[in-house]
């Protein structure tokens, strides 16, 4: 690798971060900690480091020279190994005084970097990681960083993210006046089409969301892992998104793929649902009332975009409704995230908290209605529950059966009040 080339990728990423224009996210990092971002394709880790850097040097707290960003994605770069790693840091200092702050973008495509990025840490480098795979989160890799990095989950934006790119700003009591009128309509779009933020101004999301899907199962999994069956993974993320909302086991998700003329052993359906996990591609919810070895093979399995999950499906209002509360409970409450079915279904259930929620697009049927609120009548009897919440499309009312309140909210003003 030559560091000529170095110099003019280090030049040219700090000319163009100085001229990009960014839509401000809002994040919580500790000023002494090095971060590796990760998560989702696109879903905008990139896009944090830079407004990082700006806010860095709006604060003076560094200079443009101070940035060393290199993004392994970049072409010229493709063939460095780790032994070479070294030499960026080389050409930098060739050409600035003083320790940059280091920025290493989709860095997993070099294998063995864990071990540059804890030399960088080591010596009292500030360094920002990101990557598209959680396998650079694994036992190995995480024991050779030391404990000198955190992870930080960066997900597509939300719903309030979404209407400040839209420049909607919600004033107190904002429910209560029309401009109710223009969240519902803004949610819409993004209700069907997800939170990508370079989707946002493009007219054609649909084919822009195929073509990130492809890069997200060429790129980050058929090659990565080596698939040679790439049918059959195709196959499987098929059917995943048909099953939203309904639990499948590890032998009702192999019997559907074979019945489509595509066999795939069972230990190889684990991996194949491992890697698409650890792309954040999908992630799964277990059954809080199965025992251990049981909740790792009985889930449900949710799309970390609902643009992702929509470009599969028809009609697609209950999975889409469904898969948008998944991502906001994955966020907020994660390890604690459960689905409860024995005896009786509840959609999502945290037991730390005492929240059960159902989730039903449409209430005006008596029988619909009915269904929901008897499930969470069901499990107030086995467990206390704090807050039991029933979200539709679009209703909202408050209902008491058997002295246990349920409240109905509409699923875009339940994602802003969050």
């Amino acid at each position: 690798m030559e560091k000529a080339l170095l110099k003019r990728l280090i030049a040219e990423k700090q000319h163009e971060i100085s001229k990009i224009e960014l839509v401000q996210r809002p994040y919580v990092l500790e000023p002494t900690v090095n971060y590796v971002f990760i998560g989702l394709r696109r879903a905008g880790k990139s896009y944090l480091m830079y407004q990082l850097i700006h806010d860095a040097i709006r604060k003076g707290e560094m200079q443009l020279e101070d940035v060393l960003y290199i993004n392994f994605e970049d072409e010229r770069i493709a063939p460095i190994k780790a032994s070479e790693l070294g030499l960026i840091l080389d050409a930098y200092q060739e050409m600035y005084d003083g320790q940059p702050v280091v920025f290493l973008d989709e860095i997993q495509n070099v294998q063995g970097w864990e071990k540059f990025a804890r030399r960088l840490a080591d010596s009292r480098y500030k360094v920002y990681v990101t990557g598209s795979n959680a396998q650079m989160l694994s036992k190995d890799i995480y024991t050779t960083l030391g404990g000198r990095f955190i992870a930080f989950e960066v997900f597509p934006f939300s719903f309030s993210e979404y209407l400040s790119y839209r420049g909607v700003s919600l004033h107190k009591n904002w429910e209560f006046t029309d401009m109710h009128i223009q969240v519902k309509k803004h949610f819409v779009e993004y209700f069907y089409s997800g939170g990508f933020a370079e989707s946002f101004s493009i007219r054609d999301k649909r084919s822009w969301l195929n073509a990130i899907y492809q890069k997200i199962l060429l790129g980050d999994i058929i090659t990565r892992n080596d698939i040679r069956n790439e049918n059959a993974i195709r196959v499987l993320v098929k059917k995943l998104s048909e099953s939203v909302m309904q639990p499948t086991s590890l032998s009702r998700l192999k019997n559907i793929v074979d019945t489509t003329g595509t066999t795939i052993a069972r230990n190889t359906l684990v991996d194949y649902l491992q890697y698409l996990t650890d792309s954040y591609l999908v992630f799964g919810v277990s059954n809080f009332s199965d025992k251990l070895s049981d909740k790792e093979t009985f889930k449900k399995r949710y799309f970390f975009d609902n643009g992702l999950l929509n470009n599969f499906l028809f009609d697609p209002e209950t999975k889409l409704l469904e898969n948008i509360v998944a991502i906001h409970l994955k966020k907020k409450y994660d390890d604690d995230l459960f689905f409860y079915n024995k005896n009786v279904e509840v959609d999502f259930f945290m037991p730390k908290q005492g929240i059960a929620i159902q989730v039903a697009y449409d209430l005006s049927n008596d029988a619909t209605r009915l269904r929901e609120v008897k499930a969470l009548l069901k499990l107030s009897e086995v467990y206390e529950l704090k807050t039991c919440l029933l979200i539709t499309f679009d209703t909202e009312m408050q209902l008491t059966e058997n002295g246990l309140n349920i409240d109905v909210q509409p699923v875009w003003k339940w994602l802003l009040n969050e």
